[in-house]
């Protein structure tokens, strides 16, 4: 007697919903996904308790006749691939013919369906179907899910608690919603209505249902396109980071994905924008020909390869820096009323504008020699210089802040200063760190950097697996202008340095980016010269508590102001923040509401 045998069709449903269906959100993609499939244009999605008892979905879709009712909740069944062909050109959202069979098998089913011609209801039960009848005709399908695990108890115990089995949820439509903003969604758990969208193609309004009119205000439109790929959608401002990832909402022709090499992409592009832990809110689409891509990897369907990932990326990249430095960044202090929600239905989103006016603003004069505190000044970029030097002096993308004046100091930490359009609080750390980033960048980044001779060498000693290291490593110092040799046991002689070393501070640059060197990892030219910049600037700028004398407060504040990016240091931190004569005039009640 073989000791192989074909499996019971219900128990390899059971054991094939392990990959589809893990918890009550994976039982309202599914749903919601054939709903969206069926061509619906209102979704309602009805929960009890977070789902584990009840998930009701109703759609307005084209319905399915007795027979389709019946084949759905077979195996492999599915009216969206016929052929071959078919899965390399994949635009639904389902295409397996798993879910529903899936579902049926850990749970009771209850559908009723209409394609306008005839009315089918069905109830089953373990998969299998208990109970059949006719019903309404009117378009559409209901599905109720109940039970969820009932006869598999031992997945039920491994939910989580129904709030973070709720949130799961919640986020999933969240997306869906962004993802298809022509869709009215409805979602209710325990009757409590928790989102309900308008459903006219406005993905802003769905923006500020979903995050409020504080994210959608600061929103702008990001839109593309290269031979490969199209991009749309929307990202924030720096200043409405959030704390999660899931901020981040990646469709690929509607289909919501998670993709950690598009998420790195879109950090990379932010930063310096925002500090590592943050998250920029981004809503973006990618429209691609099916064939650059696979969605077939796995049964969830929530990854995708990408053929071409690196037009993809260098699009992407482009486009979210050609928004940053375009669009002034300041965070403004200015105080929320129903206008502004109202404005945000109100308005289509036009790209935001300076609300600075052009101004000649002169360049720096003052000499590094003169300065007095702990801060390394620097040259303006090449294109700042070049401009000032044109009848259009420092246009908008070279300067886009008025020159500011200083009044004072907070705390010897936040400069206070003032022009014709309003007030500015300025961290002075974080903005002679700007400052100092963007030079450093600059000079680490040069072929032939000059350098300083030193009458008596510099010594270091190391221990022996850092020796090691280094010795492989001396190349690099070398090419960045510190010419250094062995010196006895583990020691290192440093014969010159860059000259844009801080005078006094040279020993603890030259350690600082030493330390950077000694690591095991494949050394990565562009990600060392990043992080020596980002350290020098940190270590070599004024800090907090550091006295400024006014006149350092007005080089301090010319020079941000010739900065590639003067609104973030280089961790992401804002440098300025703005109050505008009216948010000043309102917060003192001096303006007419």
């Amino acid at each position: 007697m073989p000791s192989i045998a074909v499996m019971d069709p219900i128990l390899a449903n059971k054991i094939a919903a392990g990959e589809v269906v893990e918890r009550s959100m994976n039982v309202v993609k599914e749903l919601v996904e054939n709903s969206i499939d069926a061509g619906s244009k209102r979704i309602e999605i009805r929960l009890v308790d977070a789902g584990v008892k009840r998930v009701e979905v109703r759609d307005d879709g084209k319905g399915m006749g007795r027979e389709d009712a019946h084949l759905a909740f077979l195996r492999h069944a599915t009216s969206k691939l016929k052929n071959l062909d078919d899965l390399f050109n994949i635009m639904t959202l389902g295409f397996r013919g798993e879910a529903l069979p899936s579902i049926a098998s850990v749970s009771q089913v209850t559908l009723q369906t209409s394609d306008g011609k005839e009315g089918t209801f069905l109830k089953l039960s373990g998969g299998e179907i208990v109970e059949e009848n006719a019903s309404s005709l009117v378009k559409g399908t209901t599905i109720v899910v109940e039970n969820l695990f009932y006869n598999t108890p031992v997945r039920l115990k491994y939910l989580k608690n129904l709030y973070t089995e709720l949130a799961l949820i919640t986020d999933y439509v969240d997306k869906m919603a962004l993802s298809h903003p022509e869709i009215q969604f409805v979602l209710e758990n325990n009757e409590k209505v928790l989102l309900n969208t308008a459903g006219d193609g406005n993905l802003l309004k769905v923006i500020y249902e979903i995050y409020g009119v504080e994210v959608a205000k600061k929103m702008l439109p990001l839109e593309g396109e290269n031979g490969d790929y199209t991009i749309t959608g929307y990202m924030s401002y720096p200043e409405m980071a959030k704390a999660s990832r899931n901020a981040i909402t990646t469709l690929v022709n509607g289909r919501v994905i998670k993709n950690n090499a598009l998420n790195r992409i879109l950090l990379d592009a932010y930063h310096t924008y925002i500090p590592k832990d943050k998250y920029p809110v981004i809503v973006m689409n990618i429209e691609v020909d099916p064939i650059l891509i696979d969605i077939n990897i796995h049964p969830t369907k929530m990854d995708i390869k990408f053929s071409k990932f690196d037009t993809l990326t260098e699009l992407l990249s482009r486009l979210i820096q050609e928004n940053l430095k375009k669009t002034l960044l300041i965070p403004h202090a200015s105080v929320r009323t129903q206008e502004n929600i109202d404005e945000v239905y109100e308005r289509v989103v036009e790209p935001p504008k300076s609300i600075f006016e052009e101004e000649d603003v002169p360049l720096p004069t003052k000499n590094q020699e003169e300065m007095q505190f702990d801060f390394t000044v620097q040259e303006p970029p090449v294109e700042y210089q070049e401009a000032t030097s044109t009848e259009n002096a420092l246009q908008d993308e070279h300067a886009p802040i008025k020159r500011m004046f200083p009044v004072g100091v907070v705390h010897t930490t936040y400069i206070i200063a003032e022009n014709e359009e309003g007030m500015y609080v300025i961290d002075q750390h974080a903005a002679a760190e700007r400052i100092n980033y963007e030079k450093y960048l600059r000079e680490l980044s040069k072929e032939n950097t000059k350098t300083m001779p030193l009458l008596v060498p510099l010594s270091f000693e190391f221990s022996n697996e850092e020796f090691l290291l280094l010795k492989e490593k001396l190349a690099i110092l070398k090419a960045i202008g510190i010419d250094c040799e062995e010196f006895g046991h583990n020691t290192l002689a440093v014969r010159s340095h860059p000259t844009w070393f801080y005078e006094g501070k040279e020993k603890e640059s030259i350690e600082k980016i030493i330390g950077l060197l000694l690591t095991k990892e494949a050394f990565d030219k562009a990600k060392f010269v990043e992080k020596t910049a980002i350290t020098l600037a940190c270590r070599m700028s004024i800090k907090a508590n550091d006295y400024v004398s006014m006149e350092d407060m007005q080089y301090l504040l010319d020079t941000l102001t010739a900065c590639q990016n003067p609104f973030t240091c280089p961790h992401g931190r804002p440098t300025i923040i703005a109050y505008s004569n009216y948010d000043l005039e309102k917060m003192f009640k001096r303006s007419a509401e």
